[in-house]
């Protein structure tokens, strides 16, 4: 009987394929990054409801949310080398599109997809944070930064984090299809391999519990998070959150300014 799985292939292309985790690793924390940057501008715009740009807005996040990631990957990368083309015909500019690395049509069309669910999460946590709170730090005598910094985005953080991991996750495994822009991450290793020795099942077993450890990982990093964000108050193990903490500090702070 021929031996159709091998079980020692799984492990030698676990550990083939693992020497491109840091490459996957590098597009997960920068899209990350730049989506987090653009996802809480989007926000900030719906929230405020800037004329146009909440319009824009919209219709971004409604055409990202709306497409298959593998598509906006594919208009990323052939879209950028027309755009340039145009750029360079109507401003006289002398820009190389072979200059630019595989890696940055990548990470364009990953951040600009997260941007897209990050802002709705960001928004509905801002929009969650307890108004009487804020009335209350004002009445402390916060100032408008400070409500941001010590109650707005601490209980925001508290209450996106769970989505905000899940998109996370999603992140590294949507990092599995940027072989689509000539990128040699794990996936696209996986599949090198596996065509060298057409062993394709133990190849994408050993990648698929790669990613699976990365998964929990990532699961286990939010849930320490979350218990830091929580901070315990009592010995008896009740919870107080970090706005409350740091309203009593303020407070302090202020008597203790005034009594000097």
């Amino acid at each position: 009987m021929p031996k159709l799985f091998l079980p020692e292939v799984v492990f030698k292309d676990f550990f083939e394929i693992l020497k491109f985790l840091p490459v996957t690793l590098k597009i997960s924390f920068f899209a990350m990054i730049f989506g987090l940057a653009l996802g809480f501008l989007l926000a900030i715009i719906r929230m405020k409801k800037i004329p146009v740009l909440k319009q824009i807005s919209n219709f971004y996040i409604s055409v990202i949310r709306g497409t298959p990631i593998l598509v906006q990957l594919y208009v990323t990368y052939f879209g950028i080398p027309i755009l340039i083309k145009y750029l360079n015909y109507w401003y006289g500019w002398n820009l190389k599109v072979t200059n630019i690395p595989s890696i940055v049509y990548a990470l364009a069309a990953l951040a600009m997809n997260q941007a897209a669910f990050y802002s709705v999460t960001i928004q509905s946590a801002l929009q969650s944070v307890n108004k009487g709170e804020l009335e209350a730090a004002s009445s402390l005598g916060m100032t408008g930064f400070q409500r941001m910094i010590l109650i707005t985005i601490p209980e925001a953080l508290e209450l996106a984090l769970p989505s905000l991991g899940n998109t996370v996750i999603n992140l590294v495994k949507g990092t599995s299809l940027a072989f689509s822009c000539s990128i040699v991450e794990m996936t696209a290793q996986g599949k090198i391999i596996a065509g060298s020795d057409f062993r394709y099942f133990e190849a994408y077993i050993a990648l698929g519990i790669i990613y699976w450890l990365i998964t929990i990982v990532i699961e286990r990093i939010i849930s320490i998070i979350l218990k830091v964000v929580a901070v315990p108050d009592e010995p008896k193990g009740t919870k107080r959150k970090l706005t409350d903490i740091f309203r009593a500090r303020f407070s302090a702070e202020q008597i203790s300014g005034t009594g000097a």
